[in-house]
């Protein structure tokens, strides 16, 4: 794929660095090709740079010497390259260049001296021109060329929208094919959710892929929809402003950043915002759910019910992904399917009477506190997308177990008696029974996530995600001391002990 950028000063070269800064990731190289002074380090300075916006003072040595100047705390670390001095393939094979690769985006300046380009993903970009003008050749190569198309998609929505003049930063990316990034100025700014319609994963089961099975959401338009019910009963969620469906792309508003999971991990006071958040919940408790909400521009989106068959194929994660991670093997046809059938005999308890939407993801790193509203709305709540009806345990479990900080169990507990005194104010109230529940579904959502790290780690490059195991290891042991799951608990002291 190959795109023309024509620049008109260092700045409008360093516009279109930072730009393409926003789909840096470690493996990908760029190849900057030109003469001496034709805007290369220019460029490189803007891309590393921008991968450190925190600092503004970031110092951005040339490599003339040094050949070689790595960033490694950078939003994704950095190889800076400079080969002018180089005379021969040998010299180049000494730099490690392969090596690098593995663990940085590389920035190759007079690539011409390679023997070979470094890695498939590779973006060239050839500068010409004199004075202030030049003009810059992108060839991409690799997933280079999904990122430039998506850029170009993103770009035309930003000029159609209110925000034309904007200034785009990036802000996160998740454990999903989402991303965000931050849109506007000093005084008007937004959140762009870049979500194109996708499926997670290859087929796996029925000629469907995991996230159809599991109900998980493929495209934006469920945040749309569910948003816009969430919001309009004056719950806080983000609203969504403009949007296009068809391109996956919409504007969201802002929270603010007092994000739970900081807030924990900077040592805050949690009390207020935590029994807010299990208040929203007991709201939600309350109310009766649509099964299906209107759909800007098209016809209603319909929520799943969390059913068997979702939780199964959750559930199934753990002996397809985390039992390889732990033992290097695959279980036994026996191991599988006496797994199998304690879950199915287990799930059957988990099925409401008055079922309610069911979030799924409602923890630490999409709760906000917003002590400046009242009421519901102190709590804001992102990543609705995998909203679907279900048991109300579900999103009490998901606050009180958390997958990513620790939540001490005494604190955990406090905050579940004010959640169940709260549903027993409001009218008839089984405790008993929502007991069962919570301890089956926090036994099935652990289950889900021990297996879903494990993948995150395996299939999807990503080991950071294996230091929360322990923490769900021991989310798992305390939910199967609940008398109704002894059978599951012996399942796991014969084939795969906790502790």
């Amino acid at each position: 794929m190959i795109t023309e950028h024509n620049s008109t000063s260092p700045t409008s070269t360093e516009n279109l660095a930072a730009e393409l800064s926003l789909w840096a990731r470690a493996g990908q190289c760029i190849l900057l090709s030109g003469e001496l002074g034709s805007g290369k380090s220019t460029f490189a300075r803007a891309f590393i740079r921008a991968l450190a916006p925190d600092d503004p003072e970031f110092d951005v040595p040339s490599p003339s010497f040094s050949l070689v100047q790595t960033y490694e705390n950078t939003r994704v670390p950095v190889a800076h390259v400079d080969l002018y001095r180089l005379n021969s393939p040998d010299e180049i094979d000494e730099l490690g260049l392969d090596d690098l690769l593995g663990g940085h985006i590389l920035l190759i300046e007079w690539p011409e001296k390679l023997r070979r380009k470094p890695g498939d993903n590779c973006l060239t970009i050839t500068f010409s021109g004199t004075g202030q003008h030049r003009n810059l050749k992108l060839d991409a190569q690799g997933n280079w060329v999904d990122c430039l198309k998506r850029n170009s998609v993103i770009n035309d929505f930003i000029a159609h929208s209110t925000l034309s003049a904007g200034k785009r930063s990036f802000l996160e990316g998740d454990a999903s094919s989402r991303r965000y990034e931050s849109i506007g100025d000093r005084t008007t700014r937004v959140l762009l959710m870049d979500m194109p319609s996708r499926p997670d994963g290859p087929i796996v089961k029925n000629n469907k892929p995991y996230s159809a099975i599991a109900h998980l959401a493929e495209g934006i338009e469920a945040v749309v929809a569910i948003n816009d019910h969430l919001f309009s009963l004056g719950y806080s969620v983000p609203e969504v402003t403009d949007v296009s469906l068809e391109d996956g792309l919409a504007f969201i508003e802002p929270l603010g950043t007092q994000v739970f999971g900081k807030m924990m991990a900077r040592g805050e006071a949690m009390q207020k915002p935590m029994q807010a958040a299990v208040e929203v919940l007991a709201n939600i408790a309350g109310k009766t759910w649509p099964r299906a909400v209107p759909l800007r521009g098209k016809a209603d989106y319909h929520l799943a019910s969390y059913d068997p068959d979702a939780m199964m194929i959750e559930v199934d994660l753990l002996p397809s992904w985390f039992w390889p991670h732990v033992k290097k093997s695959m279980p036994s046809d026996e191991a599988r399917q006496s797994f199998a059938s304690l879950w199915h005999d287990l799930l059957g308890h988990v099925q409401p009477e008055h079922p309610v939407w069911t979030l799924r993801d409602y923890h630490s790193p999409n709760l906000l506190w917003m002590p400046e509203r009242s009421g519901i709305r102190r709590v804001g709540i992102i990543d609705t997308q995998d909203c679907v009806i279900g048991h109300a345990a579900y999103d009490v479990v998901s606050m009180l177990q958390d997958a990513r900080v620790d939540i001490d169990f005494q604190f955990a507990d406090g905050l579940y008696d004010h959640y169940c005194n709260l549903r027993m104010a409001a009218g008839p109230f089984d405790a008993k029974d929502f007991a069962r529940a919570f301890a089956i579904l926090g036994a099935q959502r652990a289950t889900k996530i021990l297996g879903i790290f494990a993948r995150l780690a395996k299939r999807d490059g990503k080991p950071v995600y294996l230091k929360h195991i322990p923490r769900v290891a021991r989310y798992l042991s305390r939910n199967l001391k609940h008398p109704d799951l002894a059978r599951l608990k012996s399942w796991y002291d014969h084939y795969l002990p906790l502790e």
